[in-house]
């Protein structure tokens, strides 16, 4: 939930699905918004560093801001997408029910990122966290020439402390002082990222990294596959040097005509397997060879009427996947079909379904979300080639008023399910939820708030998020700034 105090300030409108974030206006001799790019003609040992406060913004305004609290007799509770806000007013996140919270920010608002298994554990709970993450940029227009790849490492993520200025938690942490820091590497596009996922293949040498690639749908309707395995390598190695050879494309996908938004990799093909998907319906597989080059099979699945929105592989069949498209259909496809035809076709909207997730626990779970603010889960067992079949979802929810912008299930409880939206919130929700009837009497009056609703984050803007597979319950999600953070909730 969130707060709510006096500032001269407005909150910018939430954007349409697939409409990109206007860009920011950056102080280029701010050191915040500095964002050069490493390897345009001179190579410097250290990494840029950029700093931010607890919560992303200068000591003085967040005390400013404080300040104007007390003098109001303290914040009001805010239901994000349910209430207005007055003129004038704007919001801050009620601190006491994160774990953890940082916001930072890049020159350019990215549309879309992934992030980057690393080597430092599973299963960690040690503060300040570490992360890397992979993003491309949104710079429009006459800037267009200055997008890039971001290649990011997040560091100094300490977690929240009690009012008395005790840790929240029990958890282990080195130092509770640090502020978050942002280091990049930069990989020069000339495009705009619409989407952008991330595969690691295991190294035949157990003591060296996994190569780590990234494919990026762009603008432009080509799809680049990148080797980052150096970049990642350089954040924590003194005096590496990326050099312009290694920044380079080593693929580009030329089968698509339109540009696009479908992208993923197969978990299930350690080698590398691409799901590519555009405007025009079509979808294109390509193969990473044993002698690591790459391979696109030109003959396209089609049968969506209208343009492929999300694409992701099934975590339990190598020959399976699914698609969303703005046709109001999903779609399951055998890559081995001689056809090239869905095998699976379901109607779930009337509107564009925009994003998609495949529950890796239970992989019969599938997970949606629409143009209408609508998300649903669906069992796919239930489902049939019988086009006059049209079964009911496990669970829907209208809460949000806006268009959904990314769905995630939680990496390891099949309950869990994070969800974006335009109205500018990051929402939680536990399925296995349920009210009794002395529980129902007692959420009387608030019957258009699912009791099965955990959370609810504002971000601006925000259009894509994703769980952290090795810190359990952290969440990244980018809109106008990349918000991490973690909820005493989960």
């Amino acid at each position: 939930m969130s707060k709510r105090a006096a500032e001269d300030e407005s909150l910018a409108a939430p954007l349409k699905g697939g409409d990109r974030p206007e860009a920011m206006d950056v102080d280029k001799d701010h050191d915040m918004g500095e964002f050069e790019d490493d390897f345009e003609d001179e190579f410097e040992s250290e990494d840029e560093i950029i700093e931010a406060g607890v919560d992303g913004r200068p000591d003085a305004e967040r005390e400013a801001e404080e300040g104007a609290m007390d003098v109001d007799g303290g914040p009001e509770t805010f239901m994000v997408g349910r209430q207005q806000l007055e003129a004038g007013q704007t919001l801050t996140p009620d601190t006491t029910t994160y774990k953890m919270l940082h916001s930072l920010s890049t020159p350019w608002p990215c549309l879309s990122f992934d992030i980057i298994r690393d080597g430092l554990g599973e299963n960690r709970n040690v503060y300040p966290a570490t992360m890397y993450t992979v993003a491309g940029t949104q710079a429009d227009g006459a800037q267009a020439n200055d997008n890039s790849l971001l290649v990011m490492k997040f560091s100094g993520l300490s977690k929240m402390q009690g009012e008395d200025g005790e840790d929240s938690d029990d958890e282990d942490s080195d130092d509770e002082d640090t502020d978050p820091i942002l280091e990049h590497k930069s990989i020069p596009l000339n495009t705009t990222t619409n989407r952008i996922r991330s595969h690691q293949s295991p190294a035949q040498d157990p003591s060296r990294p996994p190569t780590t690639l990234t494919a990026t749908m762009t603008e432009s309707s080509q799809v680049l596959i990148h080797d980052i395995t150096p970049h990642l390598a350089s954040f924590d190695t003194p005096g590496m040097i990326v050099t312009p050879q290694q920044n380079k494309p080593v693929c580009t996908i030329r089968a698509h005509k339109t540009e696009g938004y479908g992208v993923d990799w197969s978990p299930l093909h350690p080698a590398g397997k691409l799901l590519t998907g555009d405007n025009d319906g079509l979808i294109y597989v390509t193969t990473r060879t044993d002698g690591g080059g790459f391979v696109t099979d030109t003959r396209p699945f089609r049968g969506h009427t209208g343009s492929v929105e999300e694409i992701q592989w099934s975590p339990s069949e190598a020959n399976v996947f699914a698609s969303a498209s703005s046709d109001g259909t999903v779609r399951v496809w055998d890559v081995r079909s001689k056809s090239r035809s869905p095998a699976l076709t379901m109607k779930i909207s009337n509107y564009d379904v925009n994003v998609m997730s495949w529950c890796r626990q239970t992989s019969h779970l599938l997970a949606t979300g629409a143009d209408d603010g609508e998300w649903a889960v669906w069992d796919l067992r239930q489902w049939s080639s019988n086009p006059s079949a049209k079964p009911a979802p496990l669970a829907n929810f209208n809460f949000h008023h806006e268009q959904i912008t990314s769905i995630e299930w939680h990496p390891t409880d099949d309950s869990i399910v994070a969800v974006a939206a335009g109205d500018n919130t990051v929402t939680l929700w536990d399925l296995a939820v349920e009210l009794d009837d002395e529980e129902s009497r007692d959420t009387a009056g608030v019957s258009d708030v699912p009791p099965q609703l955990l959370f609810v984050h504002y971000q601006n803007m925000v259009k894509e998020l994703h769980w952290h597979p090795q810190i359990p319950g952290a969440l990244v999600a980018t809109g106008e700034q990349f918000s991490v953070f973690r909820t005493i909730s989960v």
